[in-house]
């Protein structure tokens, strides 16, 4: 048996304890997979954390410098579990400098600064892996790197927050409107007291970027992904659309098209045979469309103490058989592509529109020219009595672009008296 290998923990919270957790659970299986033990030698905790019965429990030592983790020979490879951008970019750029390869499972930080700390470990020749970054215990961007590397991905697209996801099956099974589908989640530990990158799709966005690098070598910022979130969404419209035919869903997308992609986040109606309209509560899935395997889903749950360790203790395993190979350096998705981003005339989609206007004659008249006048067309209409004096129609268009859907929001705007109470995408071919 060779001797083991050490890691050096930077955080052990809850993700961290997990990380602790598998590695003890799994430890006979782990070392005949990669020929050797694995152990968590140290920790970094602040002086403030009680962590001792957890150090004690896995024989490791608590420390409260990072020097004392980078600068120990004997550690080879660092994991990261603290989040946010600092600490734990200056964190992981000293440990790579010190020679000292690193997993994280920080989507904020890799979806704003990977670029930069992939260039870095690249020179240091170390390793620096995320699976555990996007979609939590499914192991997506190994996928996608390794099993689909001799794929075309024509299309990424899936549910990849599960704050979200669990409020909208609330909001269609239930029949919760969204504060109380917020509350409940915030109850249950799924939603964090201030739920803004939740529900402001930030998250998802974050996850985009990182998949979109991963399935089409394209290095995308977040102001070039297209962000709206489910803040505010009215339960009419979700039950609108179910009453049509689609269940309203988050929606993380990356689309290539003619070489170029369009990124973007937001709530789509999905139709309700698709596979991504059964995914419920906090659960994620991402659906890829390839020219070589056609549709693929790859389904499970999207954060949690062991789903997530599980991904980066699958992270240490392969660092340390590479390490062993003698093939160290490489980065973890080796494909570039120039960046090209499709202009939004080339983006076309079905629109679903809900919009109160006057029960008056001759209204709907109105919505149908400005309709025509911009060359759209309506495939279903329903209109519902909201008031005594208004009506609430929802409306299904025929696929039209960005472009075309914005000057038909101007017009709503300038030439009517309506209100245009939602906009949102239907997934549909």
């Amino acid at each position: 048996m060779e001797k083991p290998v050490k890691v050096g923990l930077l955080g052990l919270g809850v993700v961290g304890t997990g990380v602790l957790e598998i590695l003890a659970d799994h430890q006979e299986k782990i070392e005949k997979s990669i020929g050797c033990p694995l152990t968590v030698a140290k920790a970094l905790v602040r002086p403030t954390e009680d962590k001792e019965n957890l150090a004690k429990k896995y024989n490791l030592q608590l420390v409260h410098e990072l020097t004392d983790i980078i600068e120990d020979p004997e550690i080879d490879i660092v994991v990261e579990v603290m989040g946010r951008i600092e600490p734990a970019k200056t964190f992981i750029s000293e440990a790579l400098k010190a020679g000292k390869h690193v997993v994280t499972a920080n989507k904020d930080l890799l979806a704003q600064h990977g670029s930069e700390l992939a260039s870095l470990a690249h020179e240091q020749k170390r390793n620096l892996y995320y699976e555990a970054s996007v979609a939590g215990g499914i192991p997506i961007l190994r996928t996608i790197a390794n099993s689909l590397a001799a794929d075309d991905i024509q299309e990424v697209l899936g549910i990849v927050n599960g704050t979200t996801n669990y409020m909208l099956t609330k909001m269609v099974t239930e029949q919760m409107d969204y504060d109380t589908a917020l509350k409940q989640a915030q109850e249950l530990g799924f939603a964090e007291s201030d739920p803004t990158n939740d529900v402001d799709g930030i998250d998802a966005a974050y996850k985009m970027v990182i998949l979109s690098k991963f399935a089409f070598g394209m290095t995308i910022t977040m102001d070039q992904v297209k962000v709206k979130g489910i803040r505010g969404l009215s339960g009419k419209d979700v039950t609108a659309a179910d009453q049509l035919g689609y269940t309203v869903k988050l929606i993380g997308s990356t689309v290539k098209k003619n070489g170029s992609i369009a990124a973007e986040v937001g709530p789509v109606l999905v139709p309700s045979d698709h596979p991504l309209a059964s995914i419920h509560n906090e659960f994620n899935a991402v659906f890829v469309k390839s020219s070589g395997i056609g549709e693929s889903m790859y389904y499970g749950p999207g954060a949690g103490s062991r789903p997530t360790a599980t991904s980066i203790v699958a992270d240490l395993m392969t660092i340390v058989n590479k390490i062993q190979l003698g093939t160290i350096g490489h980065r973890f998705s080796e494909y570039t592509q120039p960046t090209q981003l499709t202009p939004p005339e080339e983006i076309v989609s079905k629109y679903f529109l809900s919009l109160k206007m006057p029960d008056e004659t001759g209204q709907f008249l109105q919505l149908a020219e400005i309709m025509a006048n911009a060359g759209a067309g309506l495939e279903q209409v329903v209109q519902e009595k909201a008031t005594v004096e208004n009506a609430r129609v929802v409306v299904i268009t025929h696929k039209m672009s960005e472009t075309t859907m914005s000057q038909i929001q101007k017009d709503i705007a300038e030439k009517t008296n309506f209100e245009l109470l939602s906009t949102m995408k239907v997934m549909g071919e």
